[in-house]
């Protein structure tokens, strides 16, 4: 086995200016193989130690992450804990609340009538009402915002009524919609579907009216049809319009589903919240107003999140 001999270059330079001498070449006989051996450098530091570099960890990042929310939770908490202490009404503490809700959620999808169900069937039951609603209303809602920023015609022709009917307080619709379709069930679906069309009717009409100009000239000159023109041209310049109208639409129709159960009865969280209210049980009632919450928030989040997927703008709660 032969090693290599390293030499400095300053003991290969025999005087200033001199020649530098190679190194005497070594006969290796074909016999033998040669194997490089690992050498460590001349700074001391071995060749196991040289690694790539990790990005540090910013703990001061991560610590103003979680601090803010942590402190606004627990500031809820205290304020809770102070005016149950306080308060005469028989306020349940948050340890109360937390027992309850251990016990609510032990067991979350029993049945034990039709008027008695664990919370899991009742929320189901009010997000299968939110998305029959909801998925009428994008049906027809989406297709009309597009045809009113569209025409110049059917816009002066629907803004007045838009205008008229969109400040309606969505409870007021529910006796129109008993009445019509004579049961509760569908009379919340309709609730629903009035309240959540005007977001995505109006947004999606702003979209198309503000797509530049000169899109349309293009699509002139190269005398597109009409269908190419609403999905190679105005779907993809709306598209960010129509998701914030989605998004505030189902979040309108997640408030209101609640409201309308109260009302309609039969099974859902609005109406479970009625029922324990009737039956003094003021601990269900709190689990079911964050439940309300946590579900309002997950579908916020999931429809932000499918915003940001499908467009190139930065969307933001």
């Amino acid at each position: 086995m032969v090693s290599a001999v390293f030499h400095s270059p300053l003991e290969t330079m025999s005087a200033v200016g001199a020649e530098p001498v190679d190194p005497p070449a070594t006969k290796v006989a074909p016999s033998q193989s040669v194997r490089a051996e690992p050498v460590e450098a001349t700074t001391g530091t071995s060749t196991s130690s040289v690694r790539t570099a990790r990005i540090p960890f910013d703990v001061r990042a991560a610590w103003l992450r979680v601090l803010p929310p942590v402190l606004g939770i627990g500031l809820l908490v205290l304020l809770w804990e102070l005016v149950s202490l306080r308060s005469s009404s028989g306020l349940p503490t948050p340890v109360e609340t937390f027992h309850q809700a251990v016990a609510v959620f032990s067991d979350p999808f029993y049945r034990k009538g039709p008027n008695d169900q664990g919370i899991g069937w009742n929320v189901l039951s009010s997000l299968q009402r939110v998305a029959l609603g909801f998925g009428l209303a994008a049906a027809v809602g989406i297709p009309a915002g597009f045809m009113i920023g569209r025409f110049t015609f059917l816009s002066r022709m629907f803004n007045p009524l838009i205008s008229l009917l969109r400040p309606v307080s969505p409870l007021a619709w529910l006796p129109i919609g008993l009445m019509v379709f004579k049961g509760a069930n569908p009379a919340a679906i309709w609730t629903i579907f009035i309240c959540s069309i005007w977001p995505m009717i109006i947004n999606t009409a702003v979209g198309v009216q503000r797509v530049p100009s000169d899109y349309m000239n293009v699509a002139r000159v190269l005398n597109l049809s009409e269908w190419k023109i609403v999905t190679r041209i105005l779907f993809p310049a709306v598209l960010p319009y129509m998701l914030t109208g989605v998004r505030l639409a189902v979040g309108t129709a997640w408030l209101v589903i609640v409201a309308a159960e109260m009302l309609t009865g039969g099974v859902g969280i609005g109406f479970w919240v009625w029922d324990e209210w009737n039956n003094l049980n003021v601990r269900n009632i709190i689990i079911a107003i964050f439940v309300i919450g946590m579900v309002g928030l997950l579908l916020e989040y999931a429809l932000i999140k499918l915003a940001t997927a499908f467009t190139f703008e930065e969307v933001k709660t």
